[in-house]
């Protein structure tokens, strides 16, 4: 088992660091066929890993630093939770390189490309397997630098160079809370062990484990883009279509839900922690699917209805449902890199023209990418009997059985977001694919990137096998997730959990209909709503103004007060007091320097000046 580990956790990083490297000065087809073999290697090892589990262990590869009582070994963690993720972003990442093999076949800086995204696998493998929070935040910042890095891939573009910074800032306050939350265990507990501090959380009062679970909530929002720290993540579509489908889809967003159930069986001793994290997931929730109502660009839509599929996952951790949440999280993972690869299929035909009310009629000329994509947003629209439709089914199934008037809200504000997604959904795939038919040419390997669609659409449609409800029997994730704490499935009475899928399946099937009948008769339609200026579309495009806000309170008084620090306070007071004394050091020193005229009869006037006022000072000591 140590031997799978260690290769999982190299073989990418040993890809990254050559290409970086060396990868400049090799052909181009060995950088490819070498970050691609890495990340598959990387993936057969998880499987390995998962033919040899048995139980949860703990592997220590070796020491990374000791000093006094802390202690922090390089160790990693294998458990249900963490052999899944591997296992997924394997896969994932595996055919997104693939993917992107073709998709980045023009540019130039293919080395720099391919060794960020092993690194970027790399870091989110060993953010998954950590044992130590230590690991864990090495990972956590490895993968923000590594999208730093690629969201402004085409740094040259000053709007991918700014959405890569707006990324890097807007989550380092997450970071800022998660650094203060390891400092304080430690202070704490003496240990920064994953499994030992998952059982201390009864050593403290209350209040205490409230606050921490806060601290890990802020985390989550900046990683996770959860409200309030969700601005970057509609920005960060200026990356690269396949970074896109890795961040959104397998890693990076997913890093922050991850650590919310790794620390459930601390955090969730406190009812007030559990109930702000399922708060902010509803009501990120709904803030994505409103938001993705009114977008234009096919890429944001996608970026904010990730927002909204991971609140369902931060819901269901606050609804202590790990199982549910980590069911919600694979499923789309599968789903939405199938959305964002198929999307990169329909820009890459369109000449990269992303604005969906410029597309459409693409089922016919993109038969592949329609028929895969329609299997992606049938299961992001929790249509019956898809994958989507039984994983956000066992969150729904989790908060209503939670009951109590708070997670009964949070029930039916998750209800009403469901019907929202089945619409904007359906609204994407009538803009893009129906009506008539646009010009669409062919670009070289599409028809492979149209391939590596087909196993994600194949997973995501049967993604509901992964946990089938109990009144089907018992699921798979439900057995192997039986003995992690807080991994127990929902159940409720077979009655009740069959009505409960009713009513979300009726809504998605709803949101369809509402859509075929808003979309699917014509292309007037589609001109009335781009030219829609009123001002509920504003809002929802502008992302209910929480940039205008954020510039407002935040951008506008830091730019003001750095204006009076520079101008008044830097140049006005410390330069020109500075240039001052300069000035007049120089101005006494030409001053004194004009007694250096060379004439001896000067200078015996200054020596008996200096010396009558020596004797001066003299006798003014002694009287």
């Amino acid at each position: 088992m140590q031997t799978y580990l260690s290769l999982m956790l190299l073989l990418p990083l040993l890809g990254g660091v050559f290409c970086a490297l060396a990868g400049r000065k090799l052909p181009r087809v060995l950088v490819e066929v070498l970050a691609c073999a890495t990340v598959w290697g990387s993936f057969g090892c998880a499987l390995l890993s998962a033919s040899a589990y048995g139980a949860p262990q703990t592997v220590t590869l070796s020491q990374w630093f000791a000093s006094a009582e802390l202690q922090i070994p390089v160790s990693l963690y294998l458990d249900p939770l963490s052999l899944s993720l591997c296992l997924m972003v394997g896969f994932v990442c595996g055919l997104i390189h693939i993917y992107s093999v073709f998709y980045m076949r023009g540019d130039e800086d293919y080395a720099r490309y391919f060794a960020l995204l092993n690194l970027f696998v790399f870091a989110m493998l060993t953010l998954v397997l950590a044992e130590s929070l230590p690991l864990l935040y090495l990972g956590w910042e490895g993968v923000g630098f590594c999208s730093y890095l690629l969201i402004g891939f085409w740094y040259r573009d000053k709007d991918n160079a700014d959405a890569g910074r707006k990324a890097f800032i807007t989550t380092r306050i997450g970071d800022t809370a998660l650094m203060v939350a390891l400092a304080w265990l430690f202070q704490l507990f003496g240990t920064l062990s994953i499994s030992q501090l998952n059982g201390m959380g009864f050593l403290m009062p209350g209040s205490i484990i409230t606050a921490i679970g806060i601290l890990f909530l802020i985390a989550a929002m900046g990683k996770s883009a959860q409200v309030p720290l969700m601005v970057w993540l509609p920005d960060a579509m200026a990356g690269p279509t396949p970074v896109s489908a890795m961040i959104h889809a397998a890693t990076m967003v997913t890093a922050g839900v991850y650590l919310l159930a790794r620390m459930l069986p601390l955090v969730g001793s406190s009812p007030t922690a559990m109930a702000a994290i399922a708060v902010t997931g509803a009501v990120t929730a709904f803030y994505g699917a409103t938001c993705a109502l009114a977008q234009r660009d096919l890429k944001r839509v996608l970026a904010f209805s990730t927002i909204s599929q991971i609140g369902y996952m931060m819901l269901g951790v606050g609804a202590g449902a790990v199982t549910a949440a980590t069911f919600h999280l694979l499923v789309h993972a599968f789903f939405k890199a199938l959305l964002f690869l198929g999307a990169g299929c329909v820009i890459a035909a369109m000449h990269h023209e992303q604005d969906i009310f410029k597309m459409g009629g693409l089922r016919r000329t993109l038969p592949v990418t329609f028929w895969s994509f329609l299997a992606g947003a049938a299961c992001l629209a929790g249509i019956p009997l898809t994958g989507g439709f039984f994983s956000k089914d066992s969150i729904l199934l989790a908060v209503w059985s939670k009951g109590g008037i708070l997670y009964q809200s949070l029930y039916f504000l998750a209800l009403v977001t469901a019907l929202v997604t089945a619409y904007y959904t359906f609204r994407m795939v009538y803009l893009v694919f129906g009506g008539s038919s646009q010009e669409a040419h062919e670009t070289g390997g599409l028809k492979t990137m149209q391939a590596v669609l087909i196993p994600l659409a194949l997973l995501a449609l049967f993604g509901g096998l992964l946990d089938l409800p109990a009144y089907l029997g018992e699921g798979f994730l439900g057995r192997l997730f039986a003995a992690v704490p807080g991994g127990k499935a929902t159940e409720g009475p077979g009655g009740e959990e069959v009505a409960l899928q009713a009513i979300a399946g009726a809504l998605a099937l709803a949101g369809l209909v509402a859509a075929h009948f808003r979309y699917g008769r014509g292309r007037e339609q589609r001109i009335e709503e781009a030219d829609d200026q009123s001002p509920l579309f504003v809002f929802l495009l502008k992302g209910w103004y929480f940039e205008a806000l954020y510039d407002m309170i935040l951008v506008r008084p830091y730019q003001a007060l750095s204006g009076v620090l520079w101008h008044k306070v830097d140049e006005g007071m410390i330069d020109d007091s500075l240039n001052r004394l300069a000035g007049g050091v120089g101005w006494t020193g030409t001053w004194l320097g004009r007694w250096s005229t060379g004439r001896v009869s000067i200078y015996l006037l200054s020596f008996a000046a200096g010396v009558a006022l020596m004797i001066g000072y003299l006798a003014w000591l002694f009287i």
